[in-house]
This record gives C-alpha cells, sequence and structure tokens, in this order.
C-alpha cells in the first residue's frame, strides 16, 4: 500500500513525540478501477515523491558534523521505533495528498483535535528539528501540490489542462499540447567575511530585511540574497545582489550547498566569499540595516536548518564558535 503525507496548505499533518513533531504517514487505499488499469501516480491533490537521500551521500563526516549530523531522531510515525542519525537519514519514496483530498476520497484520518496529539504543523517549524532529506522530501510535496494548484490552464492557449499519462511531471494541453512542468526559481545567498579592521576577530556581513516584517527587539539578521537572473551566472547574480543591496565588492567568491525552499518554489544555492572594497550603503527598499559583527558578538540570525543559518555555524565552527 502507498503511504502518504496529508498537507494543508504549508503545513503538514503531524503526531507530537517526545522528540517533537514528526510528520505522519497515512495509508492510501486501493486505486479501484477494477483492475483496468494502475493507480495514476498523479491526481489533482495528490502527487507522487521522489526519495530524497541524506547528506552523507554527498557530504564527508567532518562536514556532516559541522551541520549538526550527529543528532539522533525518531524515524517513525507513532513516536517509537527505530532511531537514526539525522546525517545519514533517508527518505523513502511516498505521496503527498491535501487535506481536501482525503476527504474527497473518503481517506481514513487519525483524530485532528486538541489533545489528540496529532496537528497540522507548519514547515517553517518542522525544519528546525526534522533530518535534511526529510525536510527536503516535505518541501517538494508543498511545491508540486501548489504547482498543481496554480498549473490547472495552459498558458499559451488558456485551454484546461491534465496531468499528463504516463508517470510524469507535467500537465498537459488537449488542446495545443503544451507540456508544463513544476519550475524552480533559482537564488543565491551568500555569507561574506572579513577580519575586524579594530581586533582582527572575523566578521561576517548581516542585515535586517523588510521581508522579516516588524519584528519585536532583537530585530533578526540574515544574509544577503537575491534571485538570478535571465542570462547572468551564478557568480555574477552574488556579486549584482551585493553590489545592490549593500555596495561592496567581493573576492573569493565560492560555492558551499544548496537548499530546497518551498515560499515560493525556490531552490537557494549558498555561497561564500571575502570582503575587497566598499564602505556599506544600504538599498533601503530592501533593507533597514545591515553591518559587520564578529562571530563572537552575533545579532538574532535565521533558524536553524535553513541555509542561512548552516552558512553562519560553517564560518562560526572554522573559528572555534559554537552557535
Amino acid at each position: 500500500m502507498t503511504r502518504a503525507f496529508v498537507f494543508s496548505d504549508d503545513t503538514v499533518l503531524c503526531h507530537q513525540t517526545i522528540n517533537g513533531w514528526w510528520p505522519l504517514y497515512i495509508q492510501l487505499p486501493p486505486f479501484n478501477n477494477s483492475g483496468k488499469e494502475p493507480q495514476p501516480t498523479y491526481q489533482i491533490g495528490n502527487v507522487a515523491l521522489l526519495e530524497s537521500l541524506a547528506p552523507s551521500h554527498w557530504q564527508s563526516e567532518a562536514n556532516n558534523s559541522i551541520n549538526d549530523g550527529t543528532e539522533s531522531l525518531v524515524a517513525t510515525e507513532s513516536g517509537s521505533g527505530t532511531t537514526e542519525d539525522a546525517a545519514t537519514f533517508t527518505a523513502q519514496a511516498a505521496n503527498a495528498i491535501t487535506y481536501d483530498y482525503a476527504v474527497a476520497h473518503d481517506i481514513a484520518l487519525p483524530m485532528i483535535a486538541e489533545g489528540s496529539g496529532n496537528a497540522f504543523v507548519p514547515y517553517r517549524q518542522l525544519i528546525t528539528q526534522l533530518p535534511a532529506a526529510l525536510s527536503a522530501q516535505i518541501s517538494q510535496a508543498i511545491q508540486l501540490l501548489r504547482w498543481q494548484t496554480d498549473t490547472q490552464f495552459c498558458s499559451r492557449c488558456a485551454s484546461p489542462v491534465v496531468h499528463a499519462t504516463a508517470d510524469e511531471r507535467a500537465m498537459v494541453c488537449p488542446v495545443c499540447r503544451l507540456r508544463q512542468y513544476p519550475r524552480v526559481q533559482p537564488c543565491v545567498i551568500t555569507a561574506i567575511t572579513r577580519p575586524n579592521p579594530q581586533t582582527g576577530e572575523m566578521q561576517i556581513l548581516l542585515a535586517h530585511h523588510h521581508r522579516y516584517g516588524e519584528q519585536k527587539r532583537p530585530l533578526m539578521y540574515g544574509l544577503i540574497a537575491g534571485f538570478v537572473e535571465v542570462g547572468e551566472s551564478l557568480e555574477h547574480a552574488v556579486v549584482r545582489e551585493v553590489a545592490e543591496e549593500v555596495n561592496i565588492s567581493l573576492s573569493d567568491i565560492r560555492y558551499v550547498s544548496s537548499q530546497p525552499w518551498p515560499f515560493p518554489s525556490n531552490l537557494m544555492l549558498g555561497f561564500r566569499a571575502s570582503y575587497a572594497a566598499g564602505d556599506i550603503v544600504i538599498q533601503e527598499e530592501e533593507l533597514s540595516h545591515a553591518d559587520f559583527f564578529d562571530l563572537s558578538n552575533l545579532p538574532k540570525i535565521p533558524f536553524k536548518g535553513s541555509i542561512a543559518y548552516e552558512l553562519i555555524a560553517q564560518i562560526a565552527h572554522e573559528q572555534g564558535i559554537a552557535l
């Protein structure tokens, strides 16, 4: 039988365990069409998810340690059972359905009420405690379900579209045959460092973005980030975004890692760079403040599980500082 996560917008049905919230799997009933054809892989409100690999598949043991991969997490929907290392946890292939799809198809769901131990939990809350592979699979599900909702008409001739008949992530126009696939938007995010001009301590450039909204003190500061434009390389995007937002130039730009991010459907590409020259002048439409901060005296930074946190933590680790 097929296992599936259940979503309501960007929240996923979870069960509360001693280790925190853990996404629940439910069993989908067999597809009933008298055995004439296999169950469709994709339907509106029901998508197949690919296996999501653990960081250990591409990182060294040293990098896994830096990325807090030594934590143990309970890896079962019941909250008890096998315990796996977060650095080696691989999320097996599964499905994702919406709550509305479950109701429409009479799929049995666990009780969702106060005191039941079950609730729909926001992805942003889960990402701080889930292993990277499972977090990425939840992100995959949110993006695919939203893509289905937003791609019900042909972008060329405006006719209603249908899912591809094969096991393919595509919406097909029956009139002009245009195939529309899920799209990801590449974004660069950069950790910029320099030695403190007075003390020599390593510093990192952090900015308070308007997108964080009105916040209680202390304000949260993050890294410089932005979308890649048509016709430019990733490195060009890093240089442009930094120049636009804080008016400085860089050297030693190097790629570090990436992270899928479902708001709205981004692929975050993490870079590091060294400060080269220039005085900080903020782009006021984007930022309210930016400065270089000593790694030993950082303001509030993005939450654990985000690529911004991982880039900052990597630099801090190299300087012998634990966040």
